[in-house]
């Protein structure tokens, strides 16, 4: 009988693998049976995440690109399409941060952030859509934000902006790629112990302030987003396409 909770045999792609949630996200496929593509700029900490997880019997290669730019997309797509002909499980976990108030931000932090958090998510699913389709049964896993939905003021407008862009993106291809096999989700966290989360989570105020906010009164950990990823990327949960799952202790629930 298959293991619908398994990814033994399939092709992952993880970008912004080399720290925080793509790390986790990395090494959680791995540990269900995926071969990874972890993709980052940095290529010392890749080869220590392929190390790591080889070290654990898993199976992992590193590729060294910046998404932020055609070329990187490009030379992700090569890096993939030439290991495999089919990718089973794409995660677009690549995003950054510039906090600015919105009238000190100039238009190159919001053209930064689109080519890093949104441009690179929809060139890799464009430039991988053969390979998903020749899955059979794909899953595109898109990191959102909770700042999508409501206004974090920790964060910044631009930010909340790339990440409802991506939210888009993600209902959009999830309805017009369904006839080719491929779904497409989102995650949505609240604030994680990552190096992202942790300009706001060092302030003790402000680290208050998220705390209150989050009915399960504890920051989230990466480990807590990647299995949420694991899920939508499984077998398992092979009739859920189109849908943000918000994975935020509760914080999108929480009233007055």
């Amino acid at each position: 009988m298959t293991d619908v909770w398994s990814l033994d045999g399939k092709d992952a792609v993880v970008t912004g693998a080399s720290r925080g949630l793509g790390h986790a996200i990395a090494l959680e496929l791995a540990r269900r049976g995926a071969r990874v593509a972890c993709v980052a700029r940095s290529t010392a900490e890749l080869d220590a995440l392929v190390g790591t997880i080889e070290a654990a019997g898993g199976r992992a290669y590193a590729v060294t690109a910046d998404l932020g730019t055609q070329a990187g997309i490009d030379a992700t797509v090569a890096a993939v399409t030439a290991r495999t002909g089919a990718v089973h499980v794409l995660v677009n976990n690549t995003g950054i941060n510039l906090r600015k108030p919105t009238l000190e931000a100039p238009r190159e932090d919001w053209e930064t952030l689109v080519a890093t958090n949104v441009t690179s998510a929809w060139g890799l699913a464009r430039g991988l859509h053969p390979a998903m389709k020749a899955a059979s049964g794909a899953s595109v896993v898109q990191i959102s934000s909770v700042a999508s939905e409501r206004a974090v003021r920790t964060s910044t407008a631009i930010y909340a902006m790339s990440k409802g862009a991506m939210d888009a993106m993600t209902r959009f291809l999830a309805c017009e790629w369904g006839k080719d096999g491929i779904r497409v989700n989102g995650v949505a966290p609240w604030y994680v112990r990552t190096p992202l989360g942790a300009v706001v989570l060092s302030d003790p105020d402000k680290a208050a302030a998220v705390l209150a906010r989050t009915p399960l009164g504890r920051v989230g950990e990466p480990e807590d987003i990647a299995r949420a990823v694991a899920f939508l990327a499984v077998p398992a949960s092979g009739w859920i396409t189109g849908t943000i799952l918000p994975v935020d202790g509760g914080f999108s629930a929480l009233g007055v």
